[in-house]
């Protein structure tokens, strides 16, 4: 799997030990304000413009930043200042206490704001704190209690002070409520229960819209502004017809969802929030279908171009999330990115060695997209003979890629023998086999006498010479053209040789088969 990874960092160090990826490309973005390390243990509508949000992102100046902190017990350890970052967390800034358990955040350059956390030198986060405009404040704690701390000369956190003890104890009122709810005898006490949690939740609501109103021009305000997802309305019905629209709050929603947010706002990749925000709307708002995302991430790109930190993040949040999609097709968004940002220039966010994967990514996925004509395979067969995939004539054709090493691929093939022989051999389906490797051959013709695969399969594989031909001639291989990064992959091919299905398995395949069949009946 191949992974993209944003960082704006000089240093990364990921206190999670068992995090792997198989693979990491840096991006290397250059005049960012803020150097820090990422610390764990946790980690279809279309649109043509931003819209209009009610909180704009204030400027900064680089008046630096000094917070004072007094963490008891610990005097002479070194403490750290965290913020959230996406779905991470970074290491912003630290310290040294001296023997009175002192010390201070200090630096040159203001902190871009969000919701940090103070960090022990064990790394154990001990509780939060806003960051804001002002940046020149104190905090006490102590590590033994940290529920109790106290931030003082910050109307943010004054702010957010508020905030908690007011949702905390509107809060422990529904979660009373909601108990009692289960245990309600009648219909009668359940609807009396339920109004009552309805008005506790208006007025969580009325805590958070006093804040945005009334202090409009702070980090508290912008965040609560930003959280805020649109209340759904009842659903309408037409005075004259009669007929109820119950899709009306469903468009309602999506339609104001991001009312509230500025994209190019960085602070909010400082918050816990932003990012599950953004893929609880891919999820549950658009449609999965990759024309229907387009529009969307066009859409926040577009709204974030102002900012390069927040810009750069979302771009390869996509990419990650597109190039390795969670549903057949949706790789078409990847397909996108590649071709309207980075042949665009946006590959100047990318080292070479990134710039690379994803060129050549990007320009492999753009000849197998769903519904396009398959790139032609003349590959050779066990008995030396080129055998040409636009040959075979089949209702549909199973391309398949693998390894007779390959631990995966030798249990994936004998299912892919079963079905064919139970059901798709009478259907007059094609298999069309390829290894990996040529040096491989010995391997597969022991695997198919072991198994007692089919002899009327058609296995082939690339010579050396074939392999060096394409290389000379400089256009794209076989494995460029199918994409072919890891084993097993399949493919199903229509009759015109057009792609139906990739990156399948084989009972997945199957159910695609007997779906097409249905609907030709």
């Amino acid at each position: 799997m191949f992974l993209i990874t944003f960082t704006p960092s000089k240093f990364i160090v990921n206190m999670k030990k068992t995090f792997i990826l198989s693979l990491s490309l840096l991006i290397l973005i250059t005049g960012l304000s803020q150097a820090k390390k990422t610390v764990g243990p946790q980690q279809t509508t279309t649109k043509s413009a931003p819209k209009k949000a009610a909180a704009q992102q204030p400027t900064i100046s680089d008046g630096g930043h000094d917070i004072s902190i007094t963490l008891t017990p610990a005097k002479n350890q070194k403490v750290y200042l965290g913020c959230y970052y996406g779905k991470g967390k970074a290491i912003m800034d630290s310290c040294q206490l001296d023997a009175q358990c002192k010390g201070h955040f200090k630096g040159a350059k203001k902190l871009i704001g969000g919701i940090y956390f103070v960090v022990s030198q064990a790394y154990s986060i001990q509780f939060e704190v806003l960051v804001g405009d002002q940046q020149n404040f104190n905090i006490v704690g102590d590590t033994t209690q940290k529920d109790k701390f106290e931030i003082t000369g910050s109307a943010d956190n004054d702010l957010f002070k508020v905030y908690s003890k007011k949702t905390s104890e509107i809060g422990t009122v529904i979660n009373n409520l909601s108990g009692t709810l289960k245990d309600a005898k009648t219909a009668e006490d359940s609807s009396k229960i339920r109004k009552e949690m309805k008005a506790k939740n208006d007025d969580l609501t009325k805590v958070r819209d006093d804040i945005i109103n009334n202090s409009p021009n702070t980090l508290m305000s912008a965040l609560l502004a930003a959280m805020r997802r649109p209340e759904a309305p009842e659903i309408p019905v037409d005075p004259i017809t009669k007929k109820a629209d119950s899709s009306y709050p469903y468009h309602f929603v999506k339609d104001h969802y991001w009312d509230d947010v500025v994209f190019a706002d960085e602070r909010l990749l400082r918050t816990p929030f932003f990012e599950p925000k953004i893929d609880e709307y891919l999820k549950y708002y658009v449609s999965p279908e990759a024309d229907s995302i387009i529009p969307e991430i066009k859409f926040m790109l577009l709204s974030a171009r102002d900012s390069k930190e927040m810009y750069a993040y979302l771009l390869t949040k996509f990419t990650n999330k597109y190039l390795n999609p969670e549903f057949m097709g949706q790789d078409k968004v990847f397909v996108h990115l590649f071709t309207d940002y980075y042949l665009h220039g946006d590959t100047t966010l990318l080292d070479s060695k990134s710039k690379k994967t994803i060129i050549d990514r990007g320009y492999s996925m753009m000849l197998n997209q769903l519904g396009s004509v398959a790139p032609p395979l003349d590959l050779t067969d066990t008995t030396g003979k080129v055998i040409s995939l636009y040959s075979i004539k089949a209702k549909f054709t199973i391309f398949a890629y693998w390894d007779p090493t390959c631990g995966h691929c030798r249990q994936e093939i004998p299912v892919l023998d079963s079905i064919y022989r139970a059901k798709w051999k009478d259907l007059g389906i094609k298999v069309y086999s390829t290894i990996s490797k040529d040096d491989l051959l010995p391997e597969l013709k022991k695997f198919i006498q072991e198994k007692n695969l089919p002899k009327d399969w058609f296995y082939t594989y690339e010579t050396k010479a074939a392999k060096e031909a394409t290389e000379k001639a400089g256009v794209p291989n076989f494995r460029q053209g199918y994409d072919l990064n890891k084993t097993p992959i399949f493919y199903l091919l229509d009759a015109d040789k057009r792609i139906t299905g990739k990156n399948l398995t084989i009972h997945q395949i199957d159910d695609l088969i007997s779906k097409k069949i249905k609907m030709t009946k």
